[in-house]
């Protein structure tokens, strides 16, 4: 169990498994970089997060959630909670002035389509792990919504999802913990981070000269 003054944000955990430098650039050294797709995934995070509660036929829904795991060290916020009537059951968790029982199933949104990694998955997991630790009730399932599809991807959470969350979660306190931030490596994926000119990795990458010469004809 962590103290809540190691708690780290809940989100690290995507820029981890996209890429551990992005992540320590991020996390470590405070540097943050917008570009058309950061700016159209915050959006679409402050619609979900900041839309009024609803209740429908046996749903309750819950946006803008404040979540944490002392186990895992996380602390976060989850876009959209639905707590689903369980009816009389003893398998979920009871709700102020709400009479039953309710099933929690936490909905990220997404800006893209799905990845082809595991991130939003382990993001997804991570907020589970942290609702099972502060209701004390098992959450199975919960879902993705990808904005460029407007389409739901049902996750379920099984052991090894979770497993893969919770080696994330040391790796991710590993690495903050160092204070060292990894060396470039230039991939595919570097076109679509923010960071690419704070990281630079084509500096590394090319010839130093090569690279001076690009340097001074930019001037």
């Amino acid at each position: 169990m962590r103290s809540e003054d190691d708690l780290v944000p809940l989100s690290a955990l995507q820029h981890l498994i996209f890429c551990e430098r992005q992540c320590a650039l991020i996390h470590i050294e405070q540097a943050w970089a917008d570009n058309p797709l950061t700016v159209e995934g915050k959006l679409l995070h402050e619609r979900a997060d900041s839309a009024a509660p609803e209740s429908r036929a046996g749903v309750r829904i819950a946006r803008g959630l404040t979540l944490h795991s002392l186990r895992l060290g996380l602390s976060g916020k989850a876009d959209v909670v639905e707590f689903r009537n369980a009816g009389d059951e003893m398998r979920g968790t009871s709700l102020p002035g709400v009479s039953g029982h309710w099933v929690p199933f936490p909905v990220e949104y997404k800006r893209g389509k799905p990845k082809r990694d595991d991130s939003d998955r382990v993001q997804l997991c991570a907020q589970a792990l942290c609702l099972e630790e502060m209701l004390a009730v098992p959450v199975p399932a919960g879902a993705l919504f990808y904005g460029r599809t407007r389409r739901r991807l049902d996750v379920h959470f099984d052991t090894g999802l979770r497993a893969r969350t919770e080696t994330a979660c040391v790796r991710l306190h590993e690495l903050l913990l160092s204070g060292r931030t990894p060396a470039a490596v230039r991939e595919p994926k570097c076109s679509r981070c923010s960071l690419l000119d704070i990281c630079k990795p084509d500096a590394l990458t090319r010839s130093a000269r090569d690279y001076l010469d690009e340097a001074m004809r930019a001037r």
